[in-house]
């Protein structure tokens, strides 16, 4: 295996991003204006996608953001950064339009288009279709004072790429979770992929099974049903149908900026409460409009007397067996004894996902990073790792695996200006 400096780089950089999603986008704007005052910092950021996405595979062209547009990449850091959607609007535009249409939601296309828009300013500074693999010490006299990023294409070829750097900043993201013993196949697919395995199909569906009760999983099901007329979609839940979300003012006060300090000051019994008691404003719920136009499709289609999209609710899935031509899926109901079994030509499961852990990564540095009683990294308000005195260099992590220090918002768009603006005030102090 051939090792290279990253020579694009430099030598030495100030800052490694490691993924370049909406937080590390956010990073590297907050970056770029926090040294129009302190000075440039030289930053590389690393992304295993070929290209900028994000969600591409949920982009469906009706589907409006559930977050405010004012919660974009700079706004509530910086509501005069010209990185703000207001920004994007009047350079491409559409200002007066998007004001005419009197929402705070903009189409999830259209945000991804302003998310790309942002990135592409950035283009130079990230190497897409690359994956990190290792982040190793450099040590002088005992003393961590930079790291090698190790990274190679997320192709799978031999060759690797070394950068060093006095600052790493781990932004992965979340990664797709299916039920144990379920695994990814042909007709077996995660949500999070749907747009581009139904684009893909080489047959006229008859038959899908969507299983999960959150807003992925309404989502699908809508979409299949609009998309495929001749499709029937059976959604497996394990509720009585889709639980809405809480996004009335005082619940949404979680999210604020303000949040996330009292937060992090609680302590972990009061942490862990809080996390329960707002955990609807996000997890397994469903926006109030879609869960109405789907119960409308619904009953329409009962007085029609030809349903096509078809409610298992107080169920689960029990097996799920693949043949030539379709999948065999049994569903059992938790209130009865009642057992059904549904030849679909594909499930689709809407079961969420898992914060990516940033240990694997560390495992070289990880005997100088402190963690806490559940073996988490211990990280900081400013969201840096907590390290022995040993490691000099900044280790920084932000995202979902962070929820647990710093609450609901760590891995959601709505703090993520605020948060990458923290991050860069404590690049620069250091």
């Amino acid at each position: 295996m051939t090792a290279r400096p990253d020579s694009s780089a430099g030598d030495v950089v100030d800052v490694v991003g490691i993924g370049f999603g909406p937080s590390n986008l956010a990073l590297a704007i907050a970056l770029e204006e926090t040294a129009e005052s302190a000075g440039q910092p030289s930053m590389r950021f690393y992304e295993r996608q070929p290209r900028f996405g994000w969600h591409r595979g949920m982009l469906m062209e009706d589907v409006t953001m559930q977050v405010s547009f004012l919660k974009d990449l700079a706004t509530m850091r910086d509501a005069t950064s010209r990185y703000t959607f207001v920004s994007y609007l009047q350079e491409k535009g559409r200002i007066a339009e998007f004001i005419n249409s009197k929402t705070l939601y903009p189409l999830r296309v259209e945000f991804h288009d302003y998310l790309e828009w942002a990135a592409h300013r950035f283009r130079s500074h990230v190497t897409y279709g690359t994956e990190v693999t290792a982040v190793r010490p450099v040590t002088e006299d005992g003393v961590v004072t930079h790291v090698d990023v190790v990274a190679r294409p997320a192709s799978g070829g031999p060759e690797t790429v070394v950068q060093r750097a006095r600052n790493v900043v781990i932004g992965l993201g979340l990664t797709p979770h299916l039920p144990e013993g379920v695994r990814e196949t042909e007709r077996v697919w995660h949500s999070s992929g749907l747009m581009h395995r139904t684009r893909d199909l080489a047959y006229a569906p008859r038959d899908f099974v969507v299983v999960g009760s959150g807003q992925s999983a309404a989502e699908a099901a809508g979409y299949l049903h609009g998309t495929f007329p001749d499709a029937t979609v059976h959604t497996v839940l394990s509720r009585y149908g889709y639980s809405v979300a809480d996004d009335s003012p005082f619940a949404n006060g979680v999210f604020d900026p303000e949040a996330v300090d009292r937060f992090f000051a609680a302590p972990d019994d009061a942490k862990r409460r809080l996390l329960d008691y707002h955990g609807n404003t996000n997890y397994a719920v469903v926006d109030l409009d879609l869960s109405q136009e789907l119960y409308r499709r619904s009953y329409q289609e009962k007085v029609l007397g030809r349903q096509r999209l078809r409610m298992l609710n107080t169920s689960r899935v029990t097996s799920v067996d693949e043949h030539a031509d379709g999948v065999r899926v049994v569903v059992e109901s938790t209130t009865s004894d009642e057992v059904r079994t549904l030849d679909a030509d594909a499930v689709v499961y809407a079961t969420g996902y898992r914060p990516s852990d940033p240990a694997p990564l560390l495992r070289e540095l990880l005997p100088e990073c402190k963690r806490d009683e559940r073996g988490r990294l211990d990280v900081a308000r400013d969201f840096r790792v907590t390290t022995s005195d040993a490691v000099r260099c900044g280790i920084y992590v932000h995202g979902a695996s962070t929820e647990h220090s710093h609450g609901l918002s760590a891995g959601l768009l709505s703090t993520t200006a605020v948060r990458s603006g923290e991050i860069a005030d404590s690049l620069t102090r250091r």
